[in-house]
């Protein structure tokens, strides 16, 4: 309404100053007050039709009141009509925190001179609400050791889980996590001295390819782990360095079991 009055009062300005002899351009600054005084006229006639229809409803708060629980749920209403609702039925809330217990307690004083009392976990320093989820942090803490960031990241995608801001993993975010929580990291045996090796660093060592890996475990002649269902398997380095495996690795063709009661399709002549 303020807004339609200035604009009619630029208007009639802009009218009242242009030369009388120059009928066009007066003309049309004087169609254009017309349609500002109109604008005007269809917002008094808006607002006037509002305050007839707000005076002869008056809300029903006790209604409201018993009710509460399906107005907050209701499907059409957003958290600014949530926040409007919460500032009129809330007078004020007193904080005391409790630090022996590690809580709050929420003193909420209701406009109707009603009061509740709730008591909550007092967040550790740092908290806050885009924390890692707590399985992907066993998933972690679980594979850190025994496997690189990226195939940990890897994991943790196939699994479908996401990072504290809704993001996939990479390599770097799980590196950056485990440094903040003091998580020691992979140690490769092909590489730094360590226990295990991936498939990859396996077929690496023997000069031949992850097919040819995965051939010799699916033959039951090559053990493997895995931290969890759904993880990458792992070959222990110590079952690599039999003879048996190294010849099973290096033999050309099909890797069979050898079965002592198994007879052959050919005479020994």
């Amino acid at each position: 309404m303020q807004q339609a009055r200035y604009e009619a009062s630029l208007a009639e300005r802009r009218y009242a100053a242009c030369d009388p002899d120059n009928r066009l351009i007066a003309a049309q600054l004087k169609k254009s007050w017309e349609a500002t005084l109109r604008r005007v006229e269809a917002c008094e006639a808006r607002l006037n039709e509002r305050q007839v229809r707000d005076d002869a409803a008056m809300p029903d708060f006790a209604g409201l009141a018993h009710d509460l629980k399906a107005a907050w749920n209701a499907p059409d209403v957003d958290m600014r009509f949530r926040q409007r609702l919460l500032r009129a039925l809330v007078k004020d809330i007193v904080a005391t925190v409790d630090n022996d217990g590690q809580e709050v307690e929420l003193t909420i004083h209701w406009q109707g001179g009603q009061h509740s009392q709730v008591r909550i976990r007092k967040p550790k320093t740092g908290e806050h609400t885009k924390r890692t989820p707590e399985e992907a942090m066993a998933i972690i803490r679980s594979m850190a050791a025994r496997w690189s960031d990226a195939d940990v990241a890897a994991t943790l995608n196939r699994m479908g889980m996401r990072t504290g801001q809704g993001k996939t993993w990479t390599g770097h975010r799980v590196s950056s996590l485990r440094r903040v929580h003091k998580i020691e990291g992979y140690r490769s045996a092909g590489t730094t001295g360590g226990e295990w090796l991936t498939m990859s660093e396996a077929a690496a060592k023997f000069g031949v390819t992850n097919h040819k890996i995965r051939r010799v475990v699916d033959a039951g002649l090559l053990p493997t782990e895995q931290v969890m269902p759904g993880a990458p398997h792992q070959i222990r380095a110590a079952d690599l360095a039999q003879p048996e495996i190294q010849a099973a690795i290096s033999r050309k063709g099909p890797c069979r079991t050898q079965d002592e009661n198994q007879e052959s399709l050919f005479s020994a002549i």
